[in-house]
């Protein structure tokens, strides 16, 4: 076994209570534990993602109990890349934090440390039932953090969410629950063995058990009309916990691209032919057409980026929805540049929030704020990201997608329903072209208008930490637009990792579970 493997988990594992318990009387300490575990983070995740690029796919296997009876821990190209995106993202909300936005409630950081504990435990799981306790994991850090700051409609969105997870997980239960009495594992690579043998009388019990399955990931990745729960909760949450959300929905995502690529097509006796790939084509179309009406429509800041995540999911859920290696390479690459863009921009927003005294991120002539140029040119950069304008990764993200959608001719097999191409190219691009229209009038709005007094704001809130995290995070994106060609390589490879899966089946199934072999 390689015991590298456990270290994601256990490292925020034992910081999260240390810094709960033993640090929780010293911020500075707190503070220093909090962001150099991130930084551990960092490099973990980029040494895993170098180790997993020959190919080979490594498994650990807790109590040397291996798969299918014991917990798996499985580390691919696709998780080491999610591990590495999530150390990033971590990276750059703890440094944000330090600009004061950690004082505003108790137990921000080990919180956060828990939140990262759940989303690497989510990436590495080869189980179904532990990908579920991973799930409530991250969501139990995600309550506390949601209500962090207080405010009577942050504690309401807050229920909101609560509520609407617990009927989430309930469903979620009920799903591992067919599976296993259909098919007798939770084991995902089990689960992808057995599926075709499984009696024609129990498929449509299969079948549901995978419906349901879908619907809850469906509601983790915002999915139209699943999707209700997230333009309150992210608009309503501080500004550094909405930009650690931006990576939830993709937990979501990560899901569904695991569990349909195992267990898609011929690896499941067609299984899950029937609602795995339209379904989710036209449930993107749907979220991108929602999403940009929301940009449009928005009447504050943390709305417009709110429906802006919910936009970019729609867009990453129609290239998911193609299930074929292209489309497959093309949605890796958007999904991390769209949770490294839309995190950007919310903590872009809190840094007008905490200069507009009195007008907040409402959409409103307001006097002029101090650091106003900066922040202004910050948000004209991270605009252009999330749209997709070039030079940034957005527009070879999108460029990819339409290049793979292209590539699906109308009656070629697999696409999961994007054959019939030209469609979708307009969906894309008019989206894209009014998300444009949105940004530029609420920067028009909160840049260049002012308001009737003409008063100058005085207070001179911290710019220096801000401006390093979302510098942090803009980088990411510059290397990835400069990097492209070696990235989209690795992403080819990944995608072609996903789609022939009897490696990650030999690893799992293998002995102890494992060694392993690509």
């Amino acid at each position: 076994m390689n015991h590298w493997l456990i270290l994601p988990i256990l490292l925020p594992a034992i910081v999260a209570p240390l810094l709960a318990l033993a640090l929780r009387h010293d911020l500075t300490m707190t503070r220093t534990f909090s962001v150099g575990s991130t930084v551990l983070l960092v490099l973990l995740g980029g040494y895993l993602t170098a180790m997993a690029s020959d190919g080979v796919t490594r498994t650990y296997a807790l109590g040397a109990w291996g798969g299918p009876v014991g917990i798996v821990l499985v580390l691919d190209r696709l998780a080491a890349v999610m591990l590495l995106l999530t150390a990033t993202l971590g990276l750059g909300i703890a440094i944000y934090s330090l600009s004061g936005c950690d004082k505003a409630g108790p137990h921000f950081h080990p919180l956060l440390q828990f939140q990262l504990m759940g989303l690497n435990g989510a990436f590495l799981t080869g189980d179904l039932f532990n990908l579920f306790v991973f799930f409530e994991i991250l969501l139990i850090a995600s309550y506390g953090l949601m209500v962090h700051g207080g405010g009577a409609a942050r504690v309401r969105a807050g229920l909101q969410y609560v509520m609407i997870n617990l009927v989430g997980s309930s469903i979620f239960l009920i799903g591992l629950g067919l599976i296993y009495g259909v098919t007798g594992t939770l084991n995902m690579a089990d689960f992808a063995a057995k599926a075709t043998q499984i009696a024609a009388a129990d498929s449509a019990l299969l079948q549901t058990g995978l419906a349901l399955l879908v619907a809850v990931f469906g509601i983790k990745a915002a999915v139209v009309p699943l999707h209700f729960w997230l333009p309150g909760t992210y608009a309503n949450a501080a500004g550094p916990v909405a930009a650690l959300f931006a990576i939830m929905t993709k937990v979501g995502a990560y899901a569904l691209i695991r569990v349909f690529t195992l267990c898609h097509g011929d690896a499941a006796g067609g299984a899950a032919d029937w609602f795995a790939s339209g379904w989710l084509v036209w449930g993107g179309v749907a979220t991108l057409i929602v999403g940009t009406i929301g940009i449009v429509g928005a009447r504050s800041l943390n709305q417009q980026a709110s429906f802006a995540g919910l936009a970019s999911m729609g867009t990453l859920l129609i290239a998911i929805g193609g299930f074929t290696p292209a489309l497959g390479s093309a949605a890796i690459y958007y999904l991390i540049h769209s949770t490294l863009a839309v995190a950007a921009l919310f903590l872009v927003i809190d840094m007008i929030i905490r200069r507009r005294t009195g007008f907040g991120d409402a959409l409103v002539a307001a006097p002029r704020f101090v650091h106003g140029g900066l922040i202004a040119a910050t948000f004209f950069v991270i605009a252009i990201a999330v749209i997709g304008l070039p030079p940034l990764s957005g527009f070879i993200g999108k460029l990819l997608i339409l290049s793979a959608i292209a590539g699906q001719a109308p009656g070629a097999e697999g696409g999961g329903g994007v054959a019939g191409w030209p469609w979708l190219w307009g969906v894309i691009l008019v989206t894209s072209l009014l998300a444009l229209i949105g940004f530029a009038f609420s920067g028009t709005l909160v840049f260049w208008r002012r308001g009737s007094d003409g008063a100058a704001e005085t207070a001179a809130p911290p710019i220096v930490v801000p401006m390093v995290a979302v510098g942090w995070l803009l980088a990411c994106m510059v290397l990835m637009t400069l990097l492209a060609g070696p990235a989209t390589d690795y992403f080819d490879q990944t995608a072609g990792q996903l789609f022939r899966p009897q490696g990650y089946l030999e690893a799992t199934l293998g002995e102890a579970g494992g060694g392993g072999g690509s």
